[in-house]
């Protein structure tokens, strides 16, 4: 049987059409179901008419607090009226949950709900751990909220890690330095560092050593105060290695923890560190632990469906 929604009860027609020029055939997409539009309404099946009100309702709510509704934020919503109370989500998009801008003064704020749970986790935590696809932003948001801490003179430094695992042998064979070899794993670093606070403050930082970046090995042996700590790529860390970077903690510092347990570069995946620590560190006070999803992340739209169909093949 099919049913009529009075779309102008929640968009008007040009938010309905001209904000994102594919919203039916994205919802037609994800629902797997025909929509017929008319001069005011929506004609749908009845099995869906309750999910597309919810939707209408949070598009208009998202679509009032963010100013736009582009492609991505519209698949986002979709997967989160799937997996979150209908309630949880609209209060979700109801707010702009800011804590920083970039160098050029774009906001950088949380998009989805786990990035909401993520931010108070950093918020509330002295030990995160963010696991998730890449794409999800827990790099850049890690980076972001160091970067905020550091201008409120909160924190004494911040240091970035990872393990430099995908050179392996042939590190020894790239030209320049130690510095020089390591950089190109470290690039991702360098860049949300860049884009936050613009080159040549991070130059300065960089070479008063306010912000630290090394390879995870140089982390041996110190105990690092007044600091936050940040391990990237964290799943090609050895059991060992993550053991020697989580008692580096030292007093008024926190630590993050990021990494995509479905990408570990280690000869055997069982020995990785990251997934051990999110095991034996769940339920400890203190210890705060974000799992992301598809559609947390915040690429082009082709990366999600690529995320799913890897997934669905190892299933």
């Amino acid at each position: 049987m099919k049913k009529n929604i009075k779309f102008n009860d929640y968009l008007t027609e040009e938010e309905l059409f001209e904000a994102m020029d594919k919203n039916i055939k994205v919802i037609e997409k994800a629902l797997n179901t025909k929509i017929i539009v008319t001069t005011d309404a929506l004609i749908v099946d009845e099995a869906y008419e309750e999910v597309i009100i919810e939707l209408l309702e949070i598009m208009a709510v998202a679509l009032k607090s963010n100013g736009n509704l582009k492609q991505r934020m519209l698949e986002s919503i979709i997967s989160m009226i799937n997996t979150y109370p209908f309630e949880k989500v609209k209060d979700f998009y109801a707010k702009i949950y800011q804590f920083t801008s970039t160098y050029d003064g774009r906001i950088i704020k949380a998009h989805t709900i786990n990035q909401k749970l993520y931010l108070d986790a950093l918020n509330n935590s002295d030990i995160v751990l963010a696991i998730g696809a890449a794409g999800a932003g827990k790099t850049y948001l890690a980076v972001g909220y160091a970067l905020n801490l550091l201008k409120k003179n909160k924190i004494k430094k911040i240091v970035i890690t990872r393990p430099v695992v995908e050179a392996g042998e042939r590190l020894g064979f790239l030209p320049g330095d130690l510095k020089e070899k390591i950089d190109p794993y470290l690039r991702p670093i360098y860049d949300a560092i860049y884009d936050i606070i613009g080159m040549e403050n991070a130059k300065k930082y960089l070479e008063k050593e306010i912000i630290e970046i090394a390879p995870l090995a140089y982390m041996r042996g110190r105990t690092i105060d007044n600091a936050y700590i940040i391990l990237d790529e964290a799943q090609n860390t050895t059991k060992s290695q993550m053991k020697m970077f989580l008692t580096r903690l030292g007093f008024n510092s926190k630590m993050v923890i990021t990494g995509d347990t479905t990408q570990i570069d280690l000869p055997n995946a069982k020995e990785s560190g990251l997934i051990e620590a999110a095991h034996l560190l769940n339920g400890i006070d203190g210890v705060g632990i974000v799992k992301f999803e598809k559609y947390d992340v915040m690429r082009h739209p082709l990366v999600s469906e690529i995320i799913k169909k890897y997934e669905d093949h190892n299933k």
